[in-house]
């Protein structure tokens, strides 16, 4: 379910038990090219995640409420990409109303934009620079 998130913004939260390695969900949206997606990435917020060295999809447009995953230095699930789908899996088990997150490593964004995520381990930027 999608609800407030004391990340930032927005959240995907748990509606039911996911064990550890399992799939969560498909990240949906509008499938668009990388220059596309480059072109996008200027606005303030993103939902953009990256297929191939050719295709992305944009959750904005057309997602699943999966666009809402925020970033954590110490997620709980983790990004897969399997046949040019985007597959969220439990790192560890995850309790229902439990906010749903992922590492996202490296994005559109600039190396500099900061982590707000307060993982007792945080980096400090959302990008793994």
């Amino acid at each position: 379910t999608i609800k407030t998130s004391h990340i930032h913004g927005k959240g995907c939260f748990a509606t039911t038990a996911f064990r550890a390695r399992r799939k969560i969900a498909e990240y949906a949206g509008e499938k668009i090219s990388n220059a596309e997606a480059n072109r996008r990435a200027k606005r303030k917020t993103l939902r953009i995640c990256a297929i191939n060295n050719r295709w992305s999809l944009d959750g904005s447009r057309g997602g699943n409420g999966t666009h809402y995953i925020n970033h954590s230095c110490e997620p709980n699930a983790y990004m897969k990409i399997l046949y040019d789908h985007i597959l969220f899996i439990a790192l560890r088990d995850i309790e229902p109303g439990e906010e749903i997150t992922i590492d996202y490593e490296s994005t559109l964004h600039s190396d500099k934009k900061r982590c707000i995520c307060r993982a007792s381990s945080c980096r400090g930027t959302i990008n793994r620079v």
